[in-house]
């Protein structure tokens, strides 16, 4: 009987460590995440601005009683490091960035070393860092697939200063509405508790052989009602895509993008 090979894929991160004796009050203060955690647990949170846009979306590892490791997309580990130094004050908590290699393994079981649950690719996945893994690689273009098949928004894609965290999906997996106080907590608990985003992500297939531009315009009734965030092209036909669509357009419509169609994938 042959045993499958692991799927495993190489993705940049940036690292921040926050450790001291007020690391994990500070980080409290500081994330809308509870990140009371266990040790060698992980959850997913967010740095945000006092306007609840997405500063940098994170994982919160923690790997002792006062030692925090962050990780964060490539290129905002310097505004997240920026952002927490901003704000420490009197806090006995040291920021300083981390350098490792991160490797996603798509398995159920939690592998060997420093591991964490990601839930970015739709499927059972785990980011380990520097661990030397042999396994079947996942390009670069297939990984990109995966998470635009699984909704998951990444910045200077879906997340930039025109977003809310409701818009993305992420309240549900980043945000944690009874914990304190954190910068952005008020418009985002006002929007959950008293109203709802004007609109969210969905995934579409488009009937077409070439990319939309990123910002594409999506219309429905000859009027316009989102925009295309991500795209890849798709093996089995067409292309798969992120698209910030207005709430009040139902979730099965049949969209334009230009002359192409936009059919709902889910």
């Amino acid at each position: 009987m042959s045993v499958q090979a692991l799927r495993v894929a190489r993705r940049e991160r940036d690292f921040v460590r926050a450790a001291g004796p007020d690391a994990e009050g500070y980080l409290q203060r500081m994330l809308s995440q509870d990140v009371e955690l266990d040790l060698d647990d992980a959850r997913p949170a967010l740095l945000l601005t006092a306007k609840a846009r997405v500063i940098a979306p994170l994982v919160v590892l923690r790997r002792g009683p006062h030692d925090f490791l962050l990780s964060t997309e490539p290129g905002l580990g310097e505004r997240v490091l920026a952002e927490l130094r901003r704000f420490r004050f009197a806090a006995k908590v040291e920021l300083e960035p981390e350098e490792h290699e991160a490797t996603v393994v798509f398995t159920v079981e939690r592998p060997a070393g420093v591991a964490y649950r990601v839930a970015d690719y739709g499927e059972a996945a785990w980011e380990v860092l520097d661990g030397n893994l042999d396994g079947e690689p996942v390009g670069g273009a297939e990984l990109e697939l995966l998470r635009i098949r699984a909704g998951t928004p990444r910045t200077g894609r879906e997340l930039d200063d025109r977003v809310l965290p409701a818009e993305a999906g992420l309240t549900a997996t980043h945000v944690s509405f009874t914990k304190g106080c954190y910068p952005g907590q008020e418009p985002v608990a006002r929007l959950h508790y008293r109203g709802h985003a004007n609109r969210g992500l969905r995934v579409v297939r488009i009937e077409a052989d070439e990319l939309p531009a990123y910002d594409a315009e999506l219309t429905f009734e000859d009027k316009h009602v989102g925009r295309v965030t991500s795209a890849a092209l798709d093996p089995e036909g067409g292309v798969l895509a992120l698209a910030y669509v207005r709430r009040e357009v139902p979730e099965d419509a049949v969209l334009a993008v230009g002359a192409s169609i936009a059919r709902p994938l889910h």
